[in-house]
């Protein structure tokens, strides 16, 4: 079998091409890594969220958790707590500023998305929604406990 052939990789390889192409926004434009634009774009969504959520939805480890909100709170684009019930936990939050440029980024790299995306047939893009669905059902469904999974209402974001 061919390298070029094998599914996983060429699933790899079409997800990194696309994602690169979000970077080149988020990062050239907004000076954000892969790993802060994650963490901002579901700090936004959620207004405040742990630590241990945004490792779980972000596919991202602790340590590149902690390093990104690190990296961020340094920008001021969120602030984080400490909550008094579990000292291990953090907590982070959007500042006005990290939320003015997330709003900023996004259309842009929704506009990148977009583009691109519809450069596909209609019907290709459907069948192409439909094929993620069904992969992400029968990774759930065949994954064994205590692997990580990817979970249906934190999977995969929008440019990831």
């Amino acid at each position: 079998m061919q390298l070029e052939t094998f599914f996983p990789y060429r699933l790899a390889v079409a997800a990194e091409a696309f994602s690169r192409n979000l970077v080149a926004v988020y990062g050239q434009n907004y000076g954000l890594t892969r790993e802060e634009w994650r963490l901002l774009f579901l700090i936004e969504g959620a207004g405040r969220i742990s630590s241990l959520e945004l490792a779980r939805r972000t596919t991202l480890g602790k340590v590149q958790v902690t390093r990104a909100a690190q990296r961020l709170e340094e920008k001021q684009m969120i602030t984080r707590r400490v909550p008094k019930a579990d000292r291990r936990l953090r907590e982070y939050s959007i500042t006005e500023e990290g939320r003015t440029l997330f709003a900023q980024a996004f259309d842009e790299v929704n506009a990148r998305a977009s583009e691109i995306l519809g450069a596909m047939a209609p019907e290709d893009r459907a069948a192409l929604d439909r094929g993620i669905e069904a992969l992400m059902r029968a990774v759930r469904a065949t994954t064994p406990e205590g692997v990580l999974a990817p979970d249906p209402e934190g999977g995969p974001e929008v440019g990831a």
